[in-house]
């Protein structure tokens, strides 16, 4: 019996100091798997961001440019120092390299053919991929981020940026915890050991060999097995090495990297305190017996009469410190309770002010570059009109300067209505519209944008209206007509065809006002972007970015929708869905 108690009692306190063991290791294992997914997702954006670059797409374009070759060496180069990263290299769809930031190196990439890595065969296909293995040309182990660089609609090219992964490795050296990281083949790609790098803890069957060897991971390194037996205790896993030390395991399966973090710890210091935890078992269960025993022998000398008495005495002060516990036990949980409130509660309030803080300079960001944005078309008429109107009275045609100088009032006006009514960011869902003249409407936006179709070149055609009437404001529809007009002057400039059609049907309960220009039409790369704000295909300085989603928004105001879509016979089509109206009264601006 004594020795089955003793048994058992092992084997509970060793799976107690396992089970705390596995908590701790838990823990290191998470903080190595943060780190390493933190690494990796600092540039994981970065390649398709250089791939958008002029001079990359231009290289593409012409890769036997050598002019261009040597700006797109230096600016990877720059690109390559700026971030602190391995290598970035460009190649054609053919895998040669034809430019990279080690050019001026020994070791460059430039003429070398990836075409047979796997990260160039998916990036080739138009995905973005990743891949880590050893370098083999700089011998250098690092993880691959590539991505197809697009020009003229098509894929032309993929840039690859390589990123060193030695300074995670070197931070798992010296610690109490042994960590690696293993490929799928069961190959140890990191690891803070360096004697077991390149080691597999699975079979190397021809299998895994192959398939490693299929895209050169590794290089020329020299692939071996890593002596190791494996082992279970519980749900626990263990390994012992061939130096015969035994180690609790815990691994972590990472599918965006596709490789496996694991971490080892030692369990000497485990089974140690368990033994401890028998030994104490062990004397404490003498010590009872011993207790027990004087307690019998003395129990024997008392008289029956005092047996009851102390029977009852000793059964009222177990009860007491019963009690006790429980109320000492419930008071330290209470306490424990509180404190965690308090530190929540005040988290609670530091987060609260911190998005109240972000809130308020997100609104005033929003609010400035709007008020520039939409004041820009008014102020480009209205020096249009001031120097025009400079002209006339130099020329004694006086009555003609008249009326461009109340042209410039009108457009003051409406630059002073259209601040007022940025408050649209923030008015209320039920806030009432009503009928507005589309003629009326399409009249003043003409002179707003005429400037900018004159500059342009460009020729707006107009179908009938026929008095239609839609359910709006007039000065936020008219923004809306500027910005889209506008873009589409933008988009016919220096083309042959340079007209603009502009026309509006009805479809029962629904007025559809359709603008078609003859550009380029909307890439379907950007099609679910273009409302979005901030967003341009323009130069720097020619655009914030915000016409199109401060349109949208009006529109949905109106309770219709913005759409654009590109025309069978080319250029971009913007439909305005509004609500039909069929009398005129003053909109609620």
């Amino acid at each position: 019996m004594f020795y089955a108690v003793v048994f058992q009692g092992g084997a509970l306190a060793t799976r107690n100091s396992m089970n705390e063991a596995s908590l701790q290791a838990g823990s290191a294992l998470r903080l190595a798997v943060s780190a390493l997914s933190g690494h990796l997702s600092r540039y994981e954006p970065l390649p398709a961001l250089i791939a958008d670059h002029a001079d990359i797409k231009a290289l593409i374009r012409r890769p036997d440019d050598d002019r261009l070759r040597r700006g797109a060496n230096i600016y990877l180069k720059s690109i390559n120092t700026l971030l602190e990263s391995s290598d970035v290299y460009v190649m054609t769809m053919d895998g040669n390299t034809i430019a990279a930031s080690n050019f001026d190196g020994p070791a460059s990439f430039i003429g070398q053919n990836f075409s047979y890595r796997p990260y160039f065969q998916d990036a080739a296909e138009g995905r973005q991929s990743r891949f880590y293995a050893l370098g083999t040309t700089s011998l250098k182990r690092g993880y691959y981020f590539a991505s197809p660089i697009r020009a003229e609609g098509r894929i032309g090219g993929v840039i690859v940026f390589k990123v060193d992964i030695d300074s995670i490795e070197t931070s798992w050296r010296g610690g109490e915890y042994k960590i690696f990281v293993s490929d799928p083949e069961g190959i140890i790609f990191m690891t803070g050991s360096p004697e077991w790098l390149y080691s597999g803890i699975l079979p190397l069957d021809h299998a895994r060999i192959d398939r490693t060897q299929a895209s050169r991971r590794y290089a020329e390194a020299e692939l071996k097995p890593l002596p190791i037996a494996r082992s279970r205790l519980d749900d626990h896993s263990l390994v012992t090495t061939a130096d015969g030390r035994e180690y609790l395991v815990l691994s972590h399966y990472m599918p965006q990297a596709d490789w496996t973090v694991n971490v080892l710890m030692d369990t000497a210091s485990a089974r140690t305190q368990a033994r401890t935890i028998v030994v104490a078992v062990v004397l404490f269960l003498c010590l009872a017996g011993l207790a027990l025993a004087i307690f019998l022998q003395r129990r024997a000398r008392l008289a029956e009469r005092m047996r009851m008495q102390a029977e009852a005495r000793n059964e009222l002060e177990r009860r007491v410190e019963e009690r006790t516990a429980d109320l000492a036990l419930v008071n330290r949980r209470i306490e424990l309770e509180i404190a965690e409130r308090r530190l929540t509660e005040k988290e609670l309030r530091k987060t609260q002010a911190d998005l109240i803080q972000a809130g308020k300079l997100a609104g005033l960001g929003q609010m400035s570059a709007a008020l520039s944005h939409e004041l820009n078309q008014p102020l480009a008429a209205a020096k249009t009109y001031a120097d025009s109107a400079a002209m006339l009275i130099d020329r004694e045609r006086t009555e003609e300067a008249r009326d461009n100088i109340r042209r410039i009032s009108g457009l003051i006006d409406r630059m002073a209505s259209i601040s007022r009514h940025l408050r649209n960011f923030a008015r209320k869902p039920n806030e009432k519209f009503g009928p507005v003249a589309l003629t009326d409407v399409m009249a003043d936006t003409l002179d707003i944008v005429s400037a900018r179709l004159k500059a342009a070149d460009a020729d707006v055609e107009i179908a009938p209206f026929d008095r239609m009437m839609v359910k709006a404001g007039s000065v936020r529809l008219q923004q809306v007509l500027v910005n889209i007009i506008s873009n589409a002057a933008d988009a016919v400039e220096g083309l042959p065809d340079r007209r603009i059609h502009i026309a509006a049907e009805r479809h029962g309960a629904k007025t559809i006002l359709k603008i078609r220009d003859h550009g380029p039409g909307v890439p379907a790369a950007i099609a679910e972007r273009i409302f979005d704000p901030f967003f341009t295909t323009k130069g720097v300085g020619k655009g914030l970015g915000l016409g199109l989603s401060i349109s949208y928004n009006i529109v949905k105001d109106f309770g219709g929708s913005l759409s654009a879509s590109n025309h069978p016979d080319g250029g971009a089509v913007f439909s305005v869905e509004l609500q039909a109206a069929t009398a005129l009264r003053e909109a609620a601006e």
